[in-house]
This record gives C-alpha cells, structure tokens and sequence, in this order.
C-alpha cells in the first residue's frame, strides 16, 4: 500500500472529516491514477484511504477515514445500499431523483441519478473511474434496473486527466424520458440536457413556485434561464395568466414547448424567446414592462472561488434588472448554482442589486438543493445550489 504524508499542520482539516486533499497539503508520496493510498500526517498518524489523482489540485479523495476499512468491492456495495437507504428518509415527489450525490453520500466523484427506469451516472474523478464497473454492477443489483447510461462529460473529469466518454453501459435504446414530479411531467433527453440530463436539484423550488403562484395568483410570469421548462410548467401549473419563457438555447425551448403541450396547457398562455436574457431583461426595463414574479435560475457564472468577483457582477446586473422590472408586491426567486459563490456572498450580492435599482424587498425565504442532493457538516462544498425568494416592498 503506498503512503502520502501530509505536511506539518495540513492534517486538520481531515480531523474533521472533510474528503479533500489539495496537492500543496502532501509532503510526500503519491500513487497512480485512481490507486488507494494511506493518508498520514507529517508525524505518521494515519487519517483515511484516498484515490490518488495525480494531475488534479485536490490529489486526493478519502473513500474512508477508518484504518480498519478495506476499499474494495464490498466497500462500495454497501456504500451505494447506505446512499440508496438514506433515500427513503426524504419525501421526493418524483420518479426522478439523485441516488448518490458524490462526496455527501461517501463517494468522491460519482454522482448518479435515476429518470423512471433509467439510471445516469457521472464518474468525475480517478478513483470513481477506476472501480466503475464495479459500481456499475452494485447500480444494477441493488436497484432492480437493467438501463445505465453514463454521462462523464463534466469539465472536471479534464482537470482529473481523464477525458469525456459519454454512452449506454448498460443495455440501450432512446435516450429521451419523461418523469413524474409533483402533478406534472417533464421530458428530457438523457444523452443532450445538461447535467445527467435535468436540473433535480430544483425539484422543491418548482413545487413551492406553483404554490406561490396559485396563492397569490400570478397573471405575468417571467421565467429567465428557463432551460427546458420546468418552472414554466410549475407557474402554469400554478393558475399563472401567462408565462414568458427565455433561453439562449433553441433545442431548449422546444423542449420546454413540448413540455406545455406535455401537461395539457394552452400554449396561448405562454410565449418563448430564443433569447439572451440579459438583453431581454434591459429591453423590458426600456419598454417599462412589468412582472408579477420572475425566476432567475442562471447557469454556473463561478465554478470556483477564483471566479467569484467577475460572477458577482454578473449576478448583481441580472438581479439588479430583475428587481427594477418586478411589479411592486411582486416576488422574486432567484438563484446561484455557483460553488464558488457562497450563501452569504449571494445573498449581499443580490442585496446591493436592490440597492442600486432603488427598491427593497422582503426575504421570504431561503432555498437550496432537493434533499436528494444532501450537504454534509463535514462537508459544506456540497452547498453549491443557493436561492432566495423576495417579495418587492410596495413604495420600494
């Protein structure tokens, strides 16, 4: 078994369970891609049994912080039955739903999800590729499912040297599905959309859309970043007079059509732009347009912290538009999926966009991912999707 050892002070975090090791913490050692090593400290204590990744900053992920653990395939079988049990904690109102969620869930760069009868899985480090068929197998016995298709085409799998593969491995067929989530459906394609093929980690804020608008009954409805529909079809759902929908992406926004026709609604109720949103947004705020709700549910602007003060500006202009163009009483969700954009950091950004649009607002509540995508105390990364929902003061 190959050692790496920490340099003096770096064992700390590690003390306190967090999975990563970052290249500068390692005094010396190392392993092949993807190969188990012990982890010790500077004075030889052991901390965890780690996949090595030798051409990425974080060098190591910790599989298990118990000396007696053998990582093998046993390991993993009974790390997927723990992921899989601790589904059944959360109340998901979907046949679509995230089964492992990477480092939350004891496994460091897989993530998997399951749409209906088909499984997704994204292997996005070295040691989640090396032990992939292994976990291929444990998959398809514990679930009772036949279809797995993986989608590793995530940028971080370059900055782990390894490349993209994308592709069925296990049986085959049409990549497009529908799922059931809450009282509606919503196609998607498993092998085009983004992610595994859909965001399922805005599960419950598309449910507590629906009910916002069906409570304060919405007639104008803005929905930015729409993708292919999902909060459309929740404000529709919802009793909302008209939904107008924008996304840069055509493909997109036919699959949001679709997902109207999908579910009964009259597409007289909305309109949907091949558009950019920002332009949009200053075109309605120049028109003086304006919304009863609006949803900002932008694309990562910061992937890491390194990125934060240019997505900042970004956020705060969206925001900042959002809020000049949202009817007084009017309310706001908005979101960052941003990991290097943290809770606080958001919540000061979209802060100063009220400021400089010369309007303030309630903060009626605070979202996050489904709890089918858990975020650990020993693990606060896991935390990457952050919203908040504002209620425009009326004079404001």
């Amino acid at each position: 078994m190959k050692i790496i050892r920490l340099r003096d002070g770096k064992e700390r975090s590690l003390l306190r369970r967090h999975p990563w090791i970052f290249d500068g913490a390692i005094a010396k050692g190392g392993g092949d891609a993807g190969e188990t090593v012990r982890v010790e400290s500077h004075a030889g204590q052991f901390l965890g049994w780690a996949a090595f990744s030798p051409a990425s900053k974080i060098r190591a992920r910790v599989w298990s912080f118990d000396e007696a653990q053998r990582i093998d395939a046993a390991f993993f079988t009974g790390r997927i039955a723990q992921a899989l049990k601790a589904r059944e904690l959360f109340d998901i109102q979907s046949d679509g739903r995230r089964l492992i969620h990477g480092e939350s869930d004891g496994l460091p760069g897989l993530v998997v999800d399951r749409y209906a009868d088909t499984l997704v899985a994204q292997f996005s480090s070295c040691g989640a590729e090396k032990w992939k068929s292994v976990i291929v197998d444990a998959l398809l016995a514990q679930t009772g499912l036949s279809r797995l298709y993986e989608r590793s085409d995530a940028s971080s799998r370059v900055l782990e040297g390894l490349p993209e593969v994308t592709g069925w491995l296990a049986s085959s067929g049409k990549t497009g599905i529908t799922i059931t989530e809450h009282d509606w459906k919503l196609s998607l394609d498993i092998a085009e959309g983004h992610k595994t093929g859909f965001y399922l980690d805005q599960r419950d804020s598309r449910h507590k859309f629906a009910a916002y608008t069906r409570r304060l009954g919405f007639q104008n409805v803005l929905n930015c970043y729409s993708y292919t529909g999902g909060f459309t079809v929740a404000g529709l759902a919802g009793g909302a007079g008209h939904v107008t929908s924008i996304d840069s992406s055509g493909p997109a926004i036919e699959r949001a059509r679709a997902n109207v026709a999908l579910n009964g609604f009259d597409a007289g109720r909305t309109t949907m732009l091949d558009a950019d949103v920002n332009a949009s947004l200053r075109q309605y705020q120049k028109e003086g347009r304006m919304f009863d709700a609006i949803v900002l549910d932008p694309p990562k602007f910061a992937p890491t912290v390194t990125h934060a003060e240019r997505a900042a500006r970004a956020y705060k202009d969206i925001n900042r538009l959002a809020l000049s163009i949202l009817a007084p009483g009017g309310v706001l969700f908005t979101y960052s999926c941003s990991g290097g954009i943290s809770a606080d950091l958001f919540h000061k950004i979209v802060a100063s966009a009220g400021i400089d649009a010369g309007v303030d607002a309630f903060i009626s509540e605070r979202m996050g991912g489904a709890p089918d995508h858990p975020m650990t105390v020993a693990f606060p990364e896991g935390e990457y999707l952050k919203g908040l929902v504002l209620v425009k003061r009326v004079g404001g």
